[in-house]
């Protein structure tokens, strides 16, 4: 299969320079790293990718709330470091059940995703061929995630409309960023995904271009985008990312505690590159070391950033598809 056209495709805005301007040469491996990459078990399928680190307390069943009544209440949060070592892909608690329930008496189609992001979540660069059927990709030991492709066909095979080179938190908020052919007048891109797809999931890859604000604004912008795709009965799938762009990591954090706070799934992405050669990165402007995003066969190809996006966010949709429809 090759790509090398299609990933040329993925640049941001003439003269503005981000994560999705076309990725340079990959760089060769260095000191041996990236020996083992996050994976699920291959028997059954499991919530937690098996070489991940795990830290059971640290996503909860339902949104936490504080009981010593002799302080004020507080929007309860996770130590400072502790979304490093979350799993890479999620347990489903409660509220995402609930969230879940709430979308179906809405008409919520219990078959579709969408996803918020940038150039680094288009098809070709996250699920790659997976709408296609299974002679356009290689599952490997990973065969027990061919239910959740076959599920969610037909999302895997479109294109949301808050999926843009270049998106961040404004530009999904904006009306002025939404596809004039598909939106209604003063309609944001988000409000437009939803109203058209009817989705029960939502995949939140969002902050790489969001790296000139403040952390603040950051997570008062993820608020309003959580809040409103769960009054919508969609389930929000929060991502974290592999750069750092923001410095400190800051933006990683407010989306764990986001997770924490709201009771959500959180796919942290982050984790997950950890073990690979550079960490996944290619240059500080957030570019993902590149190989085939469809074939999960190959010890090689499972050193490579891509492809351990494509599988873990693949084993994050299983997870939390399994999580809120089996009791």
């Amino acid at each position: 299969m090759k790509y090398s056209s299609i990933l040329a495709a993925c640049m941001c805005l003439v003269g503005i320079a981000t994560a999705c301007a076309a990725d340079p040469p990959i760089p060769p491996p260095v000191n041996g790293l990236g020996e083992t990459a996050a994976a699920a078990p291959s028997a059954t399928p499991s919530p937690t990718a098996s070489a991940t680190p795990t830290l059971p307390s640290a996503t909860p069943s339902a949104t936490p709330t504080v009981t010593n009544t002799n302080i004020p209440s507080q929007t309860p949060t996770l130590a400072p470091d502790a979304w490093q070592s979350m799993p890479v892909v999620p347990a489903v608690g409660d509220r995402a059940r609930r969230i879940y329930g709430n979308g179906l008496a809405q008409k919520n189609d219990p078959h579709a995703f969408s996803i918020l992001g940038d150039c680094l979540s288009l098809p070709y660069n996250l699920f790659g061929e997976m709408g296609k059927g299974p002679n356009h990709y290689q599952l490997g030991e990973y065969a027990y995630l061919q239910p959740a492709i076959e599920w969610f066909t037909d999302s895997f095979k479109r294109r949301s409309v808050t999926l843009v080179n270049g998106f961040n938190t404004a530009a999904v908020l904006s009306p002025l960023r939404a596809d004039p052919i598909q939106c209604e007048k003063s309609e944001s891109p988000m409000a437009c995904e939803f109203r058209i797809h009817r989705p029960s999931y939502a995949l939140i890859s969002l902050g790489t271009d969001d790296n000139t604000i403040a952390p603040e604004t950051y997570e008062a912008r993820m608020r309003e985008i959580l809040e409103y795709a769960i009054s919508k009965g969609i389930v929000p799938i929060l991502a974290t990312k592999a750069d750092n762009r923001e410095g400190n990591h800051a933006f990683n954090r407010i989306v764990a505690n986001l997770a924490y706070e709201y009771g959500l799934p959180m796919w942290n992405f982050w984790a997950a590159v950890q073990p690979l050669p550079l960490h996944g990165l290619i240059d500080n402007r957030g570019h993902l070391s590149w190989a085939d995003p469809d074939d999960f066969s190959s010890p090689k190809s499972l050193k490579r950033a891509v492809p351990v996006r494509s599988l873990t966010g693949l084993q994050t949709l299983d997870a939390v598809w399994r999580g809120v429809t089996v009791p």
